[in-house]
């Protein structure tokens, strides 16, 4: 299961050949059958070459410098895996000991860097444990006491209320016109309350970096603990049939485009360049992205490694928002200030063994949510006060969603259950909260705003998100979330814009009704 952990976007100013080219609490259970399609365990590696390392090779995009490079790296003892030539990023597999210092020195090439720390491997699992799965009984229960006229499990979902999603759906459910794009672990597109608004013409699996877009391709590797994709997906576009629970854009379409390595869950950077080019030239309208890149929570511009990633990374965004695509990063559950001068890392490499370094969060950046033009999403439970796990930062949050809180409980939900509830494989429903709940909440308001406004630019949609937002303000109080006494954070700006809600928290009726 990978660790779906945290995002975060000060406004980053990149090198200008950067700039211009081009975890979560959380936790199911219960295991279910995989879809009978689903890839086989033992073919569903896509790292064949055991032994080497996985390069992104950055260089221009003419055809005279992509032959040149390429020549440059067949010489330094690279193969291509894929090229992605409309943005001049080459994944690469190699073993040579040399390779990233030969060729980085070779002409045309901006920058070049190892993906991983680790050499690639056979296909295998990890198991993080278990999520909060609804039983059958529970489910039963709770369903029977829906009010009419809503879902069955939605008395659940005070979320949903918490930012008028149930009384948009009245109004404007969403375009069927809008497909979201959901980079994550894969959906289970068979789930009854997501087989509705699939889109399988807009589904891929970029494991290895390269789409595969085979039936099933995008679906868990293992649902038992790949489940976070399919959670996602429904508090995005969760059908209103009369089945489980309603996502916030119940009419758009959603797709899955499976990222996470089924060799240890981790979400490598080629995989990630592969989804957002994807998604571009398949006519996604909106990406979620309740992940960072691995194997680095922070790349930091002095390594020529880390470089490259945010490099390579950044060019397949930038060529996503410039096809129209709105990109919806969550901004991460480490409960850091991410405009303060230094931050300590100690998960990273986390493809390895991790070392504790304090980085700079304006010289290091978490990717893909510090990058140009990618919304970034902190977390509110159901006070809408910031969720004690939620990282904040002023000038670094855009804006604020649910994404549950396990300390505050809800009154009018039957479960009290501060989480948020949503799909899970194999027909299942599950509580999980986290930044990368929240992200979804935010590119379901996205959606809804596309829907009513099929005109408007990435750029555009991004303004009125910020427009239709409630932004309750700083605490009048310090924040202390535990009530021991030690302030947790400090919440900085006014009304308007803040460090815990950006430009407020979304408002998906105010999203249709304006």
């Amino acid at each position: 299961m990978a660790h779906l952990r945290s995002r975060r976007r000060p406004a980053l100013t990149l090198p200008l050949g950067l700039a211009l080219t081009a975890s979560l609490g959380f936790l199911p259970g219960a295991a279910s059958a995989a879809p009978a399609d689903s890839p086989a365990p033992a073919a569903r590696s896509a790292s064949a070459d055991a032994g080497s390392l996985a390069y992104v090779v950055n260089t221009g995009t003419d055809q005279r410098t992509l032959a040149s490079v390429k020549k440059a790296i067949a010489t330094a003892g690279g193969t291509v895996v894929v090229s992605y030539d409309k943005i001049g990023v080459i994944v690469v597999h190699s073993s040579a000991a040399d390779f990233g210092r030969r060729i980085r020195a070779a002409d045309g090439v901006t920058s070049a860097g190892a993906t991983r720390t680790s050499p690639l491997k056979a296909a295998g699992t990890t198991d993080e444990g278990a999520a909060r799965v609804l039983s059958k009984d529970e489910v039963k229960s709770l369903a029977a006491q829906a009010t009419s006229g809503d879902e069955p499990l939605e008395a659940d979902q005070w979320d949903l209320r918490a930012i008028g999603a149930d009384k948009a759906a009245r109004i404007n459910p969403g375009s069927r016109d809008v497909t979201v794009g959901v980079i994550d672990t894969g959906v289970d597109d068979t789930h009854p309350d997501l087989a509705p608004n699939f889109s399988a013409s807009q589904s891929a699996n970029c494991v290895g970096g390269k789409a595969d877009t085979s039936p099933g391709a995008w679906r868990p590797y293992n649902p038992a603990e790949d489940y976070h994709g399919t959670h996602v997906a429904g508090e995005i576009a969760a059908a209103r049939n009369g089945i489980g629970v309603a996502g916030v854009a119940p009419g758009v379409k959603v797709a899955g485009i499976k990222v996470s390595d089924p060799d240890d869950g981790l979400f490598y950077p080629e995989n990630v360049v592969c989804a957002f080019v994807f998604a571009a030239d398949h006519g996604i309208e909106v990406t979620n992205n309740s992940y960072y890149v691995d194997p680095w929570l922070y790349n930091c511009m002095d390594d020529p490694d880390q470089k490259a990633i945010v490099d390579a990374v950044n060019r397949a965004q930038l060529y996503a928002q410039k096809k129209g695509t709105v990109n919806v990063a969550s901004a991460g559950n480490s409960g850091d200030d991410l405009d303060s001068d230094a931050i300590v890392d100690d998960s990273s490499p986390d493809d390895a063994t991790p070392v504790t370094r304090t980085i700079d969060p304006h010289e290091c950046f978490d990717v893909p949510t510090q990058l140009p033009g990618v919304v970034t999403v902190s977390a509110t439970g159901v006070t809408n006060l910031k969720s004690y796990y939620s990282s904040y930062g002023k000038n670094v949050i855009d804006i604020a969603a649910p994404g549950g809180d396990k300390y505050v409980s809800p009154t009018d939900t039957p479960s009290k259950n501060g989480r948020i509830l949503s799909t899970m494989p194999g027909g299942q429903y599950g509580f999980l909260q986290g930044t990368s709940m929240a992200s979804p909440h935010a590119a379901g308001v996205l959606a809804l705003l596309k829907s009513a406004h099929p005109e408007a630019t990435p750029a555009q949609l991004q303004a009125l998100l910020k427009a239709q937002a409630d932004n309750p303000g700083c605490p009048d109080k310090p924040y202390d979330w535990n009530g021991d006494g030690k302030v947790d954070a400090t919440c900085t700006g006014g009304g308007r814009v803040n460090s815990f809600y950006g430009f407020g928290i979304v408002d998906a009726l105010d999203a249709v009704k304006k």
